[in-house]
């Protein structure tokens, strides 16, 4: 991992920019994190597609949220967004996809497949060599959460990693079948959160998907409205689940 860049922040928040591989990220961590004080880190999961350029507002509101709580937060591009070369056959299973919206139909498991799986498989590796390198830092903990979406790579992230000790997910996106097998496997405590009349989801999806989350601490997090209408108190109670289950600096 090689910092390329650093810029401080209101309230002390640290912001540096890095590359790892293929990869590019960034990473921001509270004042309070220190060698004597290492603090939580929760990865944030973006949308596919949009990249961190497009979605930056939204993530750095997102660290400095973290922040006021003790935690270090970290996005990386992901794979097929921002410069980095289309992952094959996504532009044909996006195609596919809206076709199938467009005429009212639900969207084959196939198509799912195709446009969700190859985004995990690239994803998911680069989420853990990113822990691996970051874990070796000093003003950085050992309890790690995840947050956000896409929601089959913070489902897979939680069946295959044990550093992942609780997780928040978007019900935002389309779920494979390899999700829905994966999920009964996670136990972790999860914060599932849900728009109820989101335009590009399938709620019974959403609902199935949950259900089949073998945790004994699971919380399922409504909200009328759309896939943009998340309300601003929604990332508070998600921040809090945090605290709850990953505690702050030096605990």
């Amino acid at each position: 991992m090689h910092f390329t860049s650093e810029k401080s922040l209101d309230a002390g928040v640290t912001e540096r920019g890095f590359t790892l591989g293929e990869t590019s990220g960034i990473l921001w961590t509270p004042a309070a994190a220190s060698p004597s004080a290492p603090v939580p880190l929760i990865l944030m999961g973006q949308p596919g597609g949009f990249g961190m350029r497009r979605m930056y507002p939204r993530l750095v509101a997102r660290a400095r949220n973290s922040a006021a709580y003790g935690f270090a937060s970290v996005c990386i591009e992901p794979p097929g967004a921002g410069e980095r070369a289309a992952l094959p056959g996504a532009e044909q299973a996006r195609a596919d996809l809206r076709t199938a919206l467009a005429r009212g139909e639900r969207p084959g498991e196939d198509v799912v497949d195709r446009l969700i799986l190859p985004l995990v498989d690239r994803a998911v590796p680069e989420w853990q060599s990113t822990l691996d390198e970051l874990l070796v830092l000093p003003e950085i903990g050992e309890r790690v959460g995840f947050s956000g979406g896409v929601i089959a790579i913070g489902v897979r992230l939680a069946a295959v990693d044990p550093r992942i000790v609780a997780a928040g997910l978007f019900a935002g996106s389309y779920v494979p079948r390899e999700t829905m097998a994966e999920a009964r496997r996670v136990t972790i405590p999860l914060h599932v959160l849900l728009q109820w009349d989101d335009e590009g989801n399938d709620r019974q999806m959403a609902l199935d998907l949950f259900d089949a989350f073998a945790s004994t601490e699971k919380t399922l997090y409504a909200n009328m409205g759309g896939h943009t209408g998340v309300p601003p108190f929604a990332g508070e109670d998600a921040v809090r689940f945090f605290a709850r289950h990953l505690g702050t600096a030096g605990d």
